[in-house]
Parts: C-alpha cells; sequence; structure tokens
C-alpha cells in the first residue's frame, strides 16, 4: 500500500469515527484536513455529511468515498481521534502507526456497560423531576420510569434498526409506567415524572451540533441535524400522547 492510500486511510477512518460518535461535521473535516496537510498532502479536500464523507488527496486523483450508516454519541471515541490527530500534527506521527492507533479505537466497544447506562438514565430522570418543580415524591417513579424506558429503547434499538421507532416505544413505556404509578398513589405530579423520565432520550446533542453546523456554514448538515432531531421530539411526544389517549 503506497504512503497516499495510508493517509487516504488515516483521514477516512479518523472522519467515520467522529461521525458515528456525534461530532459536528465541521469539526470532521476540520481534523481530516489538518491531518492531510500534517501528512503534507496540502491540496486534501475532505467533505462530510451525516451519512457519508467524500476524500480527495488532489484534483488529479480519485476522490474516496465512505458511507455512514450508524450514528451513536460516544464522545470517548472523539477524543481519542482528537488527540491521534494532534499527535500526527504535533509529533509527525507515522500513518502506518497512526492507522492502527484509530484502528484500535474504531474497533473498540463501550467504555460504559449498558447497566450502567440504565442505572445512571434513572438517576438523571429522578434529578430532572425534582428540577422541574416536583416534590420528592416523584423521584422514585421518575427513577423507575426512566430507567426501564431507557432499557426499553436499547432492547427496540437492538431489534428494531430505525431510531424513530424505539424512541417511541421507550416514551410509550414511561408513559404507562407513570400512570401506573400514580395509581398506586406513588408519586403525586405526573407531568412533573414524565417530563424528568423522557430527559434521557431528548436529543440535545443532535440540537446543539445542527446549531453549531448552521453557524459553520454547514446548511445541508445543519439542517439534516435539525430534522432529525425534531422526529426525535415528535417520536418522544407521540409515544406520550398515545397514553393519554387510552386513560
Amino acid at each position: 500500500m503506497d504512503e497516499r492510500r495510508v493517509i487516504s486511510n488515516v483521514c477516512m477512518l479518523a472522519g467515520k469515527i467522529m461521525l458515528e460518535s456525534g461530532a459536528e461535521t465541521y469539526r470532521v473535516e476540520d481534523t481530516m484536513n489538518r491531518m492531510a496537510a500534517a501528512f503534507q498532502l496540502t491540496e486534501a479536500e475532505s467533505y462530510a455529511t451525516p451519512t457519508g464523507i467524500n476524500f480527495s488527496t488532489d484534483s488529479e486523483e480519485a476522490s474516496h468515498f465512505r458511507r455512514i450508516s450508524k450514528r451513536s454519541t460516544d464522545l470517548h471515541k472523539i477524543a481519542e481521534v482528537n488527540s491521534i490527530s494532534r499527535q500526527i500534527v504535533a509529533e509527525g506521527l507515522d500513518p502506518r502507526e497512526a492507522l492502527l492507533l484509530l484502528k484500535g479505537v474504531s474497533s473498540s466497544k463501550e467504555q460504559y456497560p449498558s447497566w450502567l447506562l440504565i442505572i445512571a438514565a434513572a438517576l438523571v430522570s429522578g434529578s430532572f423531576a425534582i428540577m422541574f418543580g416536583g416534590q420528592w415524591p416523584d423521584f422514585l417513579p421518575a427513577f423507575l420510569a426512566g430507567g426501564v424506558g431507557f432499557a426499553a429503547m436499547i432492547a427496540f434499538e437492538k431489534l428494531i434498526e430505525t431510531r424513530f421507532f424505539a424512541e417511541f416505544f421507550a416514551s410509550f413505556v414511561i408513559g404507562i409506567l407513570a400512570v401506573v404509578c400514580l395509581h398506586f398513589s406513588i408519586g403525586i405530579n405526573l407531568d412533573k415524572i414524565i417530563i424528568g423520565a423522557v430527559m434521557p432520550l431528548v436529543p440535545g446533542l443532535h440540537i446543539t451540533n445542527a446549531v453549531r453546523d448552521l453557524m459553520a456554514g454547514h446548511l445541508v448538515a445543519g439542517v439534516s441535524k435539525g430534522v432529525e432531531a425534531m422526529l426525535t421530539a415528535f417520536a418522544i411526544g407521540a409515544g406520550v400522547a398515545v397514553v393519554f389517549a387510552f386513560i
């Protein structure tokens, strides 16, 4: 494999990891361009969208394309790629060494197991219920509904590839549990319990990235991420609304 091909693979893999982990598109392009410049490819160009990456070393060679089909949130992987990028720029890391490091980041598993994420979501849900004006008796039902709802989302994501339906069913489960808890006099404020429990499902990172991409001039990425965030919010609201339609 020649040097240019290795460098292209390094830049493409770095961009792929960052996009799949929830990074902004302008940050992905900037990282890829900085890597290429550090490897003396001054005419390299990159173009990223939420679903794909284009990269070329110069205008005379064919461009490279890689499709992004799965996206999640993993800030640890983004930080790892940024660290490797800084090593390339500051320390002159060899392209083959950089490629091996990036492959290690790409193949690494999630930093936190699912059970720990569910416990964290439950604690966050109970805390949000109090923060939004609920009373201490609302903490336990929000804790239970938020934890079970988040676990349901993880389970549905493994069964259904479309994240929209996973979030819809998760919010539906949250609504059912909140109503059941109040039926047995566990909790006081139904609205505060539901609001707190759905907060771990809210696409806060997607909304932030959409605004940042729009401000950076990446209109396609900004609008698409904004629409994705709106669909997620609609799925959450629709799941709760279905519960209220039957009580």
